[in-house]
Formats: structure tokens, C-alpha cells, sequence
């Protein structure tokens, strides 16, 4: 059995992001393909993906499976706890901020993400999007983050984090914390005054348990890499964090549609550099335009603090984009002067988030279109610090050899071995039924009569 992370705990037939789902009495008669019977109910993420997309509606962000809803308070005094290792559903009104609770140590870094998730249906401006700000008891700020949608204007699951740190002057004794949600421009051109739903995960990691490097490395292999060549390899992204879809390095290809959000998970590992270059493939629709960031790449750390971006504008030709050069995985980095350096401070599995704008639509039709990711993972892994402790959730900032096994066959770490071997023998849905219906018929006739 793997490790459970936040919203990533998984059972040998049940898995957190609420894809599977077992009958005991149709497991009793047909053993692992049973899992392939119950049409939706006993679907792999990908393939209940695919099903939305032949009814032409992009599959909707997928919350944790067993997330805890949380009430957002207008006043701290009412702020309800966030527990690190847990994962919460709230939502967030168009306008004022909602307070949340932490309860911290003095020893322990802290971390709080939240994604911001619009209705499908609504619209938002330029700068819209969310912003995540911590505070200790005193009113002192311990970080802001804010992550909004861009020129695309195209409403879709968007994360920012807050941090609270013991290495900083300010917020480093025990006690109450709170975490304020609020929109970054509810009242900007275009922004629809809609209820958004959220999603927050609190996680913490330990201090080291000797004193480390407290500024960041100064040198490192800041050119720009090539794009890893090769067959791309059909790999079908995940509706939401939690049930994000492993890949290793590699060329990996997935079909996309007009308002759709897929999600990835890479392990990078201590000393290990990322490198993601995005493709969109040209259109046979005949349309022609231009869409500025049609398909928007976003890179998260596992704590879902954002990394990197990357907008890939589109007139119905094959575009590609790569994100920025970035430092080795580093635990020094947190002490860079910039967000995206210090935001590579920890290893473990790091999101690759792709959305293509609704307004693809408008010019070029639903599609779907290709979409390539070719990821690069450079320099061999080292050993990361000493740390004091365990993370909370255990395992969450590291990388192990069941991450990588699952990161090689596209399943997440823990998942039953038919499961396995269904993905990456790459049945379909269809195929796959009929294989687990005829099992059961030949069970069924198997069984002695009374």
C-alpha cells in the first residue's frame, strides 16, 4: 500500500479522487474484472473524462473524495480550523474575504493551498482570480499569493497558496493563524458575480534537524533546454489534483477541448530540474483567428503553491510554448528573492495543469485538439535535508521508488494490479466492458445450480 498524501490516499480498490468503486457481490464472482463493470461507477478518472467529452461537455474539476466541508467566516473571531493532512470543499462569495484557522507549532513550516474552482458558465476579467493571504494572531502578514485567469479570460480551476515559515522574522511562534480567501477582482470588466467553489489542503514540514544553507544557491544551469524528443504516448490528465495523472519524462499526448482542464503529477526529486514544453496541434475545422493564451500551462509544487506558467496563443496552426528555465529542486530555495525559485524548495510530485480557453470555440470548434507535453526531468537525484520530523502528510516532500513506478505506468501509487495492467495495456472504456461482461457470464455459468 503507498503512502497517503493529502487527497492522494489511496486503497487497493478505492481511490481518493471518488473514480472507483467495488460491488462486493460482483468482486466475489469475477475477481479484478469486476472493476470494469458498473459503466461510470467503475471507471479510471481518464476514461469518465472521455465519456463527458463525447456528450461535448468538458469533465468538471474533481474534488477530493472525502474532502470536509468548511464554512469560510466573515470575521477570524469565527474562523473554523484547517487541520494539516486534511482536505476541505468550501466556497467563496463574489465579494468580501472568508477566514479559515490554523493552529500551529513553532518548529513546523506551514503550507495552505486553495483552488479556486468557477462555474463553467461564468465569466471573469484580465485580473480576476484569487488571493490567499496568512496572518498571525497580531495581524502581522506572513505571506499573499494571488493567481488570477489572464488574457484568455477563461474561467477554470486556478490554486494559490499561503505560507507561514519559521525561517522569517515575522509569524514564528506558536498559536493561531488565520488564511483569508478573497477575489482578486470581483468588480473588474467582464467578472460575473458568481459563487466559486474551493478546495483547500493544509499541509506542514518539519525544521531541519541541523542548521542548513539560508540563502539559495547562486549558480546552477539556467539555459534554456531542449524539448525531449520522441513517439508521443497516449496519457489521459486527470480533472483535478487529487486525481492527477502520473508521467515521468517522456512524450505524452491527450486529447483537449475548449474549456477544459487536465491534470499531470511528475516526480522531481532533491537536486532534479523540470523542464515542460506544451504543443497544441493545428485545427481541421478550416476556422481562422487568434486566441492570445489559448492553452495555458501552469506548474505546481506539492504543496500546490503555483511555480511557473507558460500561455500558448493560437491561430488554428500548431503552436508550442515551454515554461521558463528553472533551478534544481533545492531546500535553499525558499530563501530566493524571487517567487519562482523560492517556490522549488521541496521534492515530491509537482502538478502540471493544462486548460485550453472556451474561447478556442468561438473560431475553431469543440474539437477536441491534440495537446503534447514533453517533459524533461534532469540531474540524478541526491539527498535531500535532515529534516526533524515527519511532514504532515507523511511523505508528502519526497519521492519514492512507488512515485516513480506510478509516474512509469500512468496509475497512481496503490492502485489495485488490474487497474494497473488495464492502463497500461490501454484498453478502452468499451472493450473493457465487454471483457468484464463476458467474465461474468462465464461465472455465472459456471456456478452449480440449486
Amino acid at each position: 500500500m503507498g503512502r497517503c498524501r493529502t487527497g492522494r490516499c489511496r486503497t487497493a480498490w478505492g481511490r481518493r479522487a471518488g473514480a472507483w468503486r467495488r460491488s462486493p457481490a460482483v468482486a466475489v464472482r469475477v475477481g479484478a474484472a469486476a472493476v470494469v463493470l458498473g459503466a461510470t461507477a467503475a471507471m479510471v478518472p481518464a476514461q469518465a473524462a472521455a465519456v463527458g467529452e463525447a456528450a461535448g461537455t468538458p469533465s468538471p474539476y474533481a474534488f477530493a473524495d472525502g474532502a470536509q466541508s468548511v464554512e469560510g467566516a466573515r470575521s477570524t473571531g469565527d474562523a473554523a480550523p484547517l487541520k494539516p493532512g486534511g482536505t476541505y470543499r468550501s466556497s467563496l462569495p463574489s465579494s468580501g474575504k472568508v477566514s479559515y484557522r490554523l493552529d500551529l507549532d513553532a518548529a513546523s513550516n506551514a503550507y495552505v493551498s486553495v483552488t479556486a474552482v468557477p462555474s463553467p458558465d461564468s465569466t471573469v476579467s484580465v485580473i480576476d482570480g484569487v488571493k490567499v493571504t496568512v496572518q498571525d494572531a497580531e495581524g502581522n502578514t506572513c505571506s499573499v499569493d494571488t493567481a488570477s485567469f489572464g488574457a484568455a479570460r477563461s474561467p477554470h480551476p486556478i490554486a494559490a497558496w499561503g505560507r507561514r515559515e519559521t525561517g522569517r522574522p515575522l509569524c514564528r511562534k506558536a498559536g493561531a493563524y488565520f488564511v483569508s480567501v478573497e477575489r482578486a477582482d470581483p468588480d473588474g470588466e467582464g467578472s460575473s458575480p458568481d459563487a466559486w467553489d474551493l478546495e483547500l489542503v493544509a499541509m506542514t514540514e518539519p525544521g531541519e534537524a541541523k542548521t542548513g544553507a539560508t540563502s539559495a544557491p547562486e549558480a546552477w544551469n539556467s539555459a534554456t533546454p531542449q524539448p525531449l524528443q520522441g513517439e508521443p504516448e497516449r496519457r489521459k490528465g486527470g480533472a483535478g489534483f487529487s486525481g492527477a495523472t502520473p508521467v515521468d519524462q517522456g512524450v505524452w499526448r491527450d486529447d483537449i477541448r475548449p474549456g477544459q482542464t487536465l491534470f499531470y503529477e511528475v516526480p522531481v526529486d532533491w537536486g532534479q530540474q523540470v523542464s515542460v514544453t506544451a504543443e497544441l496541434g493545428s485545427s481541421d475545422s478550416g476556422g481562422t483567428g487568434y486566441t492570445s493564451d489559448a492553452l495555458d500551462l501552469d506548474l505546481y509544487n506539492p504543496a500546490r503553491g503555483r511555480v511557473a506558467d507558460v500561455g500558448v496563443g493560437y491561430d488554428g496552426d500548431q503552436k508550442s510554448g515551454s515554461l521558463p528555465p528553472l533551478p534544481p529542486v533545492d531546500h535553499a530555495n525558499r530563501y530566493a528573492a524571487t517567487a519562482q525559485v523560492g517556490a522549488l524548495r521541496f521534492a515530491g510530485s509537482y502538478y502540471l495543469v493544462a486548460h485550453l480557453s472556451e474561447a478556442v470555440a468561438d473560431t475553431f470548434g469543440n474539437g477536441p485538439f491534440v495537446m503534447t507535453l514533453r517533459v524533461r526531468t534532469s540531474g540524478e537525484p541526491r539527498s535531500g535535508p535532515e529534516y526533524a520530523g515527519e511532514s504532515v502528510p507523511k511523505g508528502v516532500f519526497d519521492v519514492s521508488d512507488e512515485d516513480r513506478e506510478a509516474a512509469a505506468e500512468g496509475v497512481a501509487a496503490g492502485d489495485d494490479t488490474a487497474m494497473r495492467a488495464l492502463a497500461v495495456g490501454g484498453i478502452g472504456t468499451g472493450s473493457a466492458l465487454l471483457v468484464g461482461l463476458g467474465v461474468w457470464t462465464v461465472m455465472a455459468r459456471r456456478r452449480p445450480t440449486t
